[in-house]
């Protein structure tokens, strides 16, 4: 049990900084910034996702009866924003992979501020010091995409090889992760069942990517990116306060729980975007 646990946390940190660092190495600067250029793209990114996201986690705490820490995990997810796997559904949705790239580096550096200030406020009996809630999400996630991308300015050759291979590697480990976590987790996560745990997790997914596609049906050009961008929420960097400050099972469970689901119906979310987009097509 103490080496699965082991093997665990060393997924954990693998993916983050694999999946980080590969996608630094695969960033076009240029594209990157003309993206995060466009007024109305950024301050819908940080609406939806540090306001939106939030206020629908917090509320459906409040209407439905969960356990304290099933109620906590839900509300670390609503305020964790930057999916590191965003890019890859992108590439499903056949969306704009550059442009959700962006959204991913504006909402991990913001995830990385919001998280420390808002988690004491929403959290009764939360303590910690915003520097350690921060220098983690610093560490593994911010610092790896930032090396990535230094390697591909400096180093354009190395960083083609070793993206796919750093991707792959955060791919395998994020398999490994959540394999382990039920493994370690599955008498709690049977226990999920029932509880309306697992309820939460779909209604606040979906009711993400449904709040988003209505509210941005003025905006075609992004609508896709940025609904699938609110829906999919960081585990990895909500994991980092669950098995740090908090260390509650029940909260733990719940970010597993919430990951399966989420990202389940983010790749269902993913697939109809791609189907619309056939269907739009003329002759399609």
């Amino acid at each position: 049990m103490v080496l699965l646990q082991a093997i665990q946390k060393a997924s954990l940190l693998a993916f983050l900084i694999c999946s980080m660092g590969g996608i630094g190495m695969r960033l076009e600067l240029r594209a990157l910034l003309e993206t995060l250029k466009k007024p109305s793209f950024v301050v819908i990114a940080l609406v939806l996702n540090f306001v939106v996201a939030p206020a629908l986690a917090w509320g459906i705490t409040m209407v439905l009866p969960l356990r304290s820490g099933h109620a906590t995990g839900l509300l670390l997810l609503g305020v964790a924003a930057g999916a590191p796997f965003l890019p890859k559904l992108a590439e499903v949705s056949q969306d704009s992979v550059t442009s959700a790239t962006a959204v991913m580096v504006l909402l991990t550096a913001g995830t990385v501020l919001f998280m420390p200030l808002v988690l004491p406020w929403m959290i009764p009996g939360f303590h910690a010091d915003a520097w350690a809630i921060a220098q983690p999400m610093v560490l593994l996630l911010l610092l790896p995409l930032a090396m990535g991308t230094v390697v591909r300015a400096t180093l354009p050759r190395l960083a083609a090889a070793c993206a796919p291979i750093f991707a792959r590697v955060g791919s395998i480990s994020l398999v490994l992760l959540f394999v382990l976590l039920v493994v370690l987790n599955v008498s709690g996560l049977l226990a999920v069942i029932g509880t309306g745990a697992i309820a939460a997790a779909m209604l606040h997914t979906a009711g993400l990517f449904c709040l988003a596609w209505l509210v941005l049906g003025a905006w075609p050009e992004f609508r896709g990116v940025q609904s699938l961008c609110v829906s999919a929420r960081n585990f990895g960097a909500a994991m980092v306060p669950a098995a740090g400050a908090l260390q509650s099972p029940d909260v733990m469970i719940m970010l597993v729980a919430s990951a399966v689901v989420g990202l389940l119906i983010c790749t269902l979310e993913a697939v109809w975007l791609r189907r619309r987009k056939f269907r739009c097509q003329p002759g399609g």
